[in-house]
């Protein structure tokens, strides 16, 4: 007999105590082992339209719902005892007429029980009803997007208002559809019909087969992190494709790129017995988070674990070179600055600044290691629109040339030389036979390159996982001219799970509704859809600082009230800004925690940091705060701005940097600032 596990369930242990969820898990443990025991105290739903659902008791008040037949056992729901019988009541599993995948179909007929929240504001006006948006439909096309048959008159009578209601009722490819038709979009081809309704793509991602214990464990351990056990089909194509060259997937925050990358990573660690697979990302943060989600994705495979290495793209760089090439002095930003501050001094009458020159040396000559004056003298400047003359860029390369020669003396190399030199090195005998790339958006030339030089040895060595809308680290450039061309392999997906609509389609406002990379890959993110609702943000300005912190630590109470503190996150643009969050917290009288690049999580505390670190964390609940006018964007930077075109990498970036914080949201966000505030919330508000 089949032991299965359905999504719905592990959404619904996620919502129970840990002493209560561990109770389930003992049942469930029970069943796995013996579905006949006598003891499990099984009951049939006579009440239920799907006679093939059972309960099962797990304690006085709370009840596990079953699907049973001869060959299966699954688990379905579990709540307390009313609330268990009600959904199964309003449930029954069927294998779709036209696609062919098995789903969790929730019956019609009893819809008008069901209390669905409307997110608007009262204006007393009654508004004209809306038109219907798939009138024009047939039964067939709707019932080819996956619409089961008794929904199919909701479904041509949804007009913009209640599509998002119905998406709540529907499987999930059916709503996915419909988003994508309302938005002007072109559904995905449904995958062809199977014999295994559980076997369809569809059906892969709601439901899972367990095949011992030790997989049933870690798939009722971490409810919440469903996608690294569930893959969307368009995420599974991804996966499991062979590729002729290095690929990208990308996509907005929260369609599952990371998930993607990790399960990319250990495909290719099973395909290949042999190989050597790493798994990196830019920060040693973001680098943990992904080991702990490998592990519950690989759970007891210790063999894959030996083979498959997860490191912060700059840890395994300084590694592989002290392996390969020796210890390395690497210089820092100030010792680069003294150098850079000397050698200005020795060169007469010219008149740029200190800060054009930095930015000079890490975008250009740093950057793609340029070693003589005709080397500099030729190469394009992308992206430094201050034009040069030859006698002008001669001026400067004397200045760069003796900054180079200072490091040289103090026995110090900056982090791009290192990656250059190691990129040589391991060119033609690359320690890794596959790398996996996330967070791709904020890779830099040198990084890259070294990256190249991994994926020498075979066509499909380099995957990369990324969205040029949260790009706030590095300059654009041009990854063809390093050996890395993702054009015609390239794909963005267009589903979010992790943030509700509105949140989403909020934030979506502060980025253009396409971005392109300098080779012309083109992401879009007008098709993107969420498939669930909530509340609007909540965006508020303030007279002064102790009235936000009054404001915010009054609302931060109300959501407490129902959201564990772990699933809170307060962030700042900067650390100058820290001491506001903190104030909020103490007002409301609620625990928290700083972050810091070597603490991404917490025990029961409200995380607090700042919207850099916001990056790659995701909590049902974020707040914004400080969001003030010369703080983002920061002033500091624009008045250290050396080119024009560093001004608007400066816009850029920043509002780069207030999406990836308000996008760690679920499913209610907060922005907040003081008067005058930023010019990003007038961008941000409806």
């Amino acid at each position: 007999m089949d032991f299965v596990i359905a999504d719905t369930f592990t959404a619904s242990l996620a919502r129970l105590t840990s002493d209560e969820q561990k109770a389930v898990k003992t049942t469930a443990f029970d069943l796995q082992i013996n579905p006949a025991n006598p003891g499990m105290s099984l009951h049939k739903l006579d009440r239920a339209r799907d006679q093939r659902f059972w309960s099962v008791r797990v304690s006085a008040d709370l009840r596990l719902i079953l699907h049973r037949t001869d060959a299966s056992l699954m688990l379905c729901y579990v709540d307390h005892h009313d609330r268990a019988y009600r959904w199964a009541e309003r449930r029954k599993l069927e294998t779709h007429p036209t696609t062919g995948a098995a789903q969790l179909v929730e019956i019609r007929e009893r819809v008008e029980e069901i209390t669905i929240p409307r997110y608007v504001e009262a204006t007393g006006v009654t508004a004209a009803p809306k038109p219907p948006l798939f009138s024009g439909l047939s039964d067939d096309a709707l019932l080819g997007y996956g619409v089961p048959a008794e929904w199919l008159a909701d479904a041509r009578a949804a007009n913009e208002d209640s599509l998002m209601d119905l998406v709540d009722h529907l499987p999930a490819e059916a709503g996915e559809a419909l988003l994508e038709l309302a938005t002007g979009g072109k559904p995905r081809p449904i995958p062809s019909k199977v014999a295994d309704p559980f076997a369809h793509p569809d059906a892969l991602r709601r439901f899972r087969v367990m095949k011992n214990l030790e997989e049933l464990a870690q798939a009722l351990e971490f409810p919440w992190e469903k996608w690294t056990v569930f893959l969307h089909p368009s995420q599974r194509e991804w996966v499991e494709r062979d590729y002729s060259g290095p690929a990208r997937v990308s996509g907005s925050a929260g369609t599952g790129k990371t998930i993607v990358a990790l399960h990319r990573a250990v495909r290719l660690a099973r395909t290949h017995p042999e190989a050597r697979v790493l798994l990196t990302t830019f920060s040693e943060a973001l680098a943990q988070s992904l080991r702990v989600k490998l592990r519950r994705l690989i759970g007891q495979e210790p063999s894959l674990a030996e083979r498959l290495e997860v490191h912060a793209l700059d840890t395994i760089g300084e590694r592989l070179y002290r392996m390969h090439l020796g210890q390395a002095r690497l210089a820092t930003r100030e010792d680069v600055r003294a150098a850079m501050r000397a050698a200005s001094e020795t060169i007469e009458s010219h008149r740029f600044t200190l800060q054009f020159l930095m930015t000079e040396w890490r975008d250009v000559v740093d950057a793609w290691q340029l070693k003589d004056w005709a080397a500099y003298r030729d190469v394009r400047r992308l992206g430094r629109k201050t034009r040069l003359s030859e006698a002008q860029r001669a001026t400067l390369w004397a200045i760069f040339e003796q900054v180079r020669a200072d490091l040289d003396d103090q026995g110090l190399i900056t982090r791009s030389r290192l990656f250059t030199e190691l990129a040589t090195k391991v060119a033609g005998r690359p320690p890794f036979d596959f790398a996996v790339i996330d967070e791709a958006q904020d890779l830099n030339v040198p990084q890259l390159r070294f990256l190249a030089a991994l994926g020498t040895q075979r066509t499909d060595a380099l995957f990369f996982a990324g969205d040029l809308g949260q790009r706030i680290f590095q300059q654009p450039f041009s990854w063809k001219s390093v050996g890395v061309d993702v054009r015609g392999r390239s794909r963005t997906l267009q589903v979010n799970y992790r943030t509700s609509h509105q949140i989403r389609a909020q934030a979506d406002r502060l980025l253009a509704p396409e971005l392109s990379d300098v080779d012309g890959n083109v992401e879009t993110r007008g098709g993107t859809v969420s498939v669930f609702n909530g509340p609007a943000p909540h965006i508020q300005t303030f007279d002064h600082v102790d009235a936000e912190v009054a404001g915010v630590g009054a609302w931060l109470k109300k959501v407490a009230s129902d959201t564990k503190p772990e699933e809170i996150g307060i962030f700042v643009r900067s650390d100058e800004q820290l001491d506001r969050a903190c104030a909020a917290l103490d007002a409301a009288g609620l625990p928290y925690q700083i972050l810091d690049e070597g603490l991404v999580t917490t025990n029961g505390q409200i995380a607090v940091g700042t919207m850099h670190l916001a990056k790659g964390l995701e909590f049902k609940v974020v707040i914004v705060m400080a969001c003030d006018d010369e703080v983002i964007p920061l002033q500091a930077r624009i008045d250290n701005v050396g080119d024009d075109a560093d001004l608007e990498e400066v816009y850029n970036t920043e509002r780069h940097l207030l999406y990836v914080a308000c996008t760690r949201a679920r499913d209610r966000l907060f922005v907040s600032g003081v008067e005058p505030a930023s010019e990003f919330l007038e961008d941000l508000a409806v």
